[in-house]
């Protein structure tokens, strides 16, 4: 019987947390060039999230998709990453976009008027999947910020 009691005490704790809520998304800031070199270019974001459940989960990232001058560049890819449980917490945004593809004829007209003003526009647009223990939700991600360029 005392077995019985203590199984359904966490049986019933278990069930009433809350886990069919997902983590707040907070927002995404610190977009910035990582690197440069003549093969590629490092973009990186962070992206904040809050967690008030008592169960962590995962987050993929997969579905994010990385604007340059209003031009698709490249695609956020990563592995899935652990939500802990009742945090605040961060995942970064990388991704490498290659240097020629910056420079192909139908981007240079942007690249020359980007250069005079060492700014380009880098936009973080797509989906961020969480899941926990069956349940699944979606972040809409649409985050535009002016990135200086270091000459």
């Amino acid at each position: 019987m005392h077995k019985l009691i203590i199984l359904l005490t966490l049986t019933f704790s278990f069930f009433s947390c809350s886990v069919k809520e997902k983590p707040e998304f907070l927002k995404v800031e610190n977009i910035s060039i990582l690197e440069s070199n003549n093969k590629f270019i490092t973009l990186a974001a962070t992206a904040y999230f809050k967690n008030p459940n008592i169960v962590g989960g995962k987050l993929a990232t997969d579905g994010i998709s990385i604007f340059v001058n209003n031009l698709l560049m490249a695609q956020v890819a990563s592995k899935e990453f652990k939500v802990p449980a009742k945090k605040k917490f961060s995942i970064p945004l990388e991704a490498q976009i290659p240097t020629q593809q910056i420079l192909d004829k139908k981007n240079i007209g942007g690249l020359l008027n980007s250069l005079l003003n060492r700014k380009i526009k880098v936009q973080y647009k797509g989906v961020i999947k969480y899941k926990v223990l069956g349940f699944s939700d979606t972040y809409n991600i649409d985050k535009t910020e002016e990135v200086k360029l270091k000459l």
